[in-house]
C-alpha cells in the first residue's frame, strides 16, 4: 500500500535534477538504453499477454460472461470503489483540514497518528472486524446480554457485506488522501483564506470556496491511490464473499480451471486500471505552491474553535486512528496472548523463513533493475528511456491477481517449450521447469514493486553532482570503480530504504503470492489468510501481528519525510 504514495510526487521531485545531469554521466548510453528496454519488456509482458489473449474465444465467450458473472463483478467492484473511496476522501480531507487549520488538544500527536492505519493490511482488518462484529462476536454478544435481546429479535448491520468491505477498506486507506491533502493545505497561502474571511465569508464558506478547490488535485491524487488499492484488493472481498474482478479472476483460474475466462476478466479489469492511471496522472498537472513563507508552527490557526469544538475536533481525528489502527492492533495483541495462539506459533519460523527468502530475493531483483533504470535516465533523456521507465514502473497500478494471470499465460507456453527441449536434449524427466517455482513469483512481485525501488534510487541519484563522476574518470577510474567508490556509498541510504520498502510490501502481498507460489512455500501472509479463512483467527493472530508491525516501518518513514 505504502508504495503507491511515492507515485504522486517522487518522480517529479528528481526530474529536474536528473534532467540537468542527463548528458553528463560517463557510461555507455546504448548499454543503459538496452537494459532499460529489456526491463520495460519484462514488466510489460503481463499487460501484453492479457491484451493478446483476451480476444480469443470471440463474442460467444464474452456473451457468456456477460450473461453470468460480468454484471455482478462490475457492479460490486464499482460500488466498492465508490463507497470505500467516498469514506476515505471525507475522512482524509476532514482530518487534514482540522490538523492544518485549527488548534485542539492532541493535534500534534494526531497529525502523525492519523497515518498509522496504513500499517494495517486491509485483509487483516477484515478478519478483526468480522471476529468482533459477527453474531457470535463480543460486540453482539455483549449487546444481547446487556439489553436482553433474543437471537431473532434485533437487526445488526452485517459486516460480511459490500458495505462492511467498503468500511474496512476506507478506514485503512484514508491516510493516502490525508497525507496529500494535509501537504496541500499546508502549502496554500493563508492570506487567501483570511482575505475571504475579511470579506464576510464564514469559515465553512471559505473552506469550500478557497481552501478545498486549491487542494482538489492533491485530494484527487490520494483518492486515485485509494481506488487502486480497492480495485486490487483480494483478501477483504474474498473473506466477506463480495464477488469482484479480483475474486473472479482467482476463482476462474484456480477453482474452475478456466484460463480464458480469467484472462477476459483481467482484460476488463485493465480498463479500470487505465482509467485510474489517467486520473492519477492528471492530478500531477497544474500544481502550484502558493506558500506564504511561514512554517506551520509560525502560522496562526485559520479557524478558531470553541472549547466544545476543540474536543469535537479531537474526537473526530481520534476516531479514524482507533478504527483503522487502534482496535485491530489491540484485538490482535489480545488474541496473540492466548495459549492457543502461543501453541500455534511453533511453526512460525517456517513461514517467517519463507517470507524472508521471498522478500530478500524480490528486494535484490528490484534494486538491480531500479539502478539500471535510474542510471539510464541519468545518462539519457531520450524518449525511449523515458517510455521504458514509465512502462517498467506501471506495476504499482496492476492488481496482484491481474499480474499473476498475465504472467502465467505466456510463461506457461514458454515453459512447455523449455521443458520439451530439456527432455529431448538432456533426457530431463521432471515436470515444468518454471511454472510453480519461486522464480515466477519473484518475477511477478518485482514487476509489482519496481516503482518503490526506482523512486528511491532515482531520488538519491539525482542528488549526486555529476562533477564527481567527471573528476573520477579524468583521474583514470574505470566505470566499475566509479560505481563502487563513489555511487555506492552515496546511494547507500536510498538503496537501504528501497530494499526495506520492497521487502515489507513483498511480505504483506497476498493475491499474487497465493496464485503463483510453489506448493512448498508458505509465507506469513498466506498462512494468515488460510487460518483466518478457516475461522482460526486466534492461531492467525501472531503472524498477523508480525505483518502489522512490519507495516509500521514505511509509515514512520512517510511521517519523517512529510516533516522534512
Amino acid at each position: 500500500m505504502v508504495s503507491r504514495l511515492s507515485q504522486i510526487d517522487a518522480p517529479e521531485a528528481s526530474d529536474a535534477a536528473s534532467a540537468s545531469a542527463a548528458p553528463t554521466r560517463s557510461f555507455s548510453a546504448n548499454g543503459w538504453l538496452i537494459g532499460a528496454l529489456v526491463i520495460a519488456a519484462l514488466a510489460g509482458l503481463p499487460i501484453i499477454a492479457i491484451l493478446v489473449s483476451a480476444p480469443s474465444g470471440g463474442m460467444e465467450a464474452i456473451a457468456h460472461l456477460a450473461s453470468t458473472v460480468l454484471g455482478r463483478y462490475t457492479a460490486n467492484t464499482a460500488l466498492l470503489m465508490l463507497f470505500a473511496g467516498g469514506l476515505a476522501a471525507i475522512t482524509g480531507t476532514g482530518a487534514a483540514w482540522l490538523v492544518t487549520a485549527a488548534e485542539f488538544p492532541g493535534r500534534k500527536m494526531l497529525a502523525w497518528a492519523l497515518i498509522l492505519p496504513l500499517a494495517v493490511p486491509a485483509y487483516i482488518a477484515a478478519y478483526i472486524y468480522a471476529d468482533l462484529l459477527d453474531f457470535t462476536g463480543p460486540v453482539q454478544s455483549g449487546l444481547r446480554d446487556l439489553f436482553g435481546w433474543t437471537a431473532g429479535g434485533y437487526r445488526f448491520p452485517q459486516i460480511r457485506s459490500l458495505g462492511g468491505g467498503a468500511f474496512v477498506l476506507g478506514i485503512v486507506l484514508y491516510p493516502y488522501v490525508y497525507l496529500l491533502a494535509r501537504a496541500a493545505f499546508a502549502a496554500q497561502s493563508h492570506s487567501q483564506f483570511k482575505a475571504a474571511r475579511s470579506l464576510g465569508a464564514s469559515p465553512n464558506s471559505a473552506f469550500f470556496k478557497v481552501a478545498l478547490p486549491a487542494a482538489r488535485p492533491a485530494i484527487a491524487g490520494g483518492l486515485a491511490l485509494v481506488l487502486m488499492e480497492t480495485l486490487a484488493d483480494f483478501g477483504v472481498a474474498q473473506y466477506f464473499a463480495i464477488p469482484t474482478f479480483s475474486t473472479g479472476i482467482f476463482r476462474s483460474w484456480l477453482a474452475m480451471g478456466d484460463k480464458q475466462a480469467a484472462l477476459k476478466l483481467a482484460a476488463m479489469m485493465l480498463v479500470f486500471v487505465v482509467v485510474l492511471i489517467a486520473l492519477e496522472a492528471s492530478t500531477r498537472k497544474g500544481r502550484s505552491d502558493s506558500r506564504d513563507g511561514l512554517s506551520a508552527s509560525e502560522r496562526e490557526p485559520l479557524i478558531k474553535l470553541s472549547a466544545t469544538g476543540k474536543w469535537l475536533a479531537t474526537i473526530a481525528c481520534t476516531l479514524p486512528v482507533l478504527l483503522g489502527f487502534g482496535i485491530p492492533a489491540a484485538h490482535l495483541a489480545w488474541l496473540a496472548s492466548s495459549d492457543v495462539a502461543l501453541s500455534a506459533a511453533g511453526q512460525l519460523g517456517t513461514y517467517a523463513s519463507g517470507s524472508l527468502r521471498l522478500g530478500l530475493a524480490t528486494s535484490l531483483t528490484c534494486l538491480i533493475a531500479a539502478l539500471l533504470l535510474a542510471f539510464a535516465k541519468a545518462r539519457s533523456n531520450s524518449r525511449a528511456v523515458q517510455g521504458s521507465i514509465r512502462v517498467a514502473t506501471l506495476g504499482y497500478a496492476l492488481p496482484g491477481a491481474l499480474l499473476a494471470v498475465g504472467l502465467l499465460a505466456p510463461l506457461g507456453a514458454v515453459d512447455v517449450g523449455i521443458t520439451r527441449f530439456a527432455r529431448d536434449t538432456f533426457g530431463y524427466g521432471g515436470g515444468l521447469l518454471l511454472t510453480g517455482t519461486s522464480i515466477i513469483l519473484i518475477y511477478a512481485l518485482s514487476v509489482r514493486f519496481m516503482t518503490v525501488a526506482y523512486n528511491s534510487v532515482d531520488g538519491g541519484l539525482s542528488k549526486i553532482p555529476p562533477k564527481l563522476d567527471h573528476a573520477a574518470r579524468s583521474l583514470g577510474a574505470s566505470p566499475a570503480r566509479v560505481l563502487t567508490r563513489i555511487y555506492a556509498p552515496l546511494l547507500r541510504p536510498s538503496l537501504l530504504a528501497a530494499a526495506a520498502l520492497v521487502f515489507i510490501d513483498t511480505v504483506r502481498e497476498l493475491p499474487a503470492t497465493l496464485i503463483l507460489r510453489p506448493f512448498n512455500l508458505e509465507t506469513l501472509a498466506t498462512r494468515t489468510y488460510r487460518l483466518a479463512s478457516d475461522e482460526r483467527l486466534v492461531e492467525a493472530s501472531i503472524p498477523a501481528l508480525i505483518l502489522l508491525g512490519a507495516g509500521l516501518l514505511p509509515v514512520l518513514l512517510l511521517n519523517r519525510l512529510n516533516k522534512s
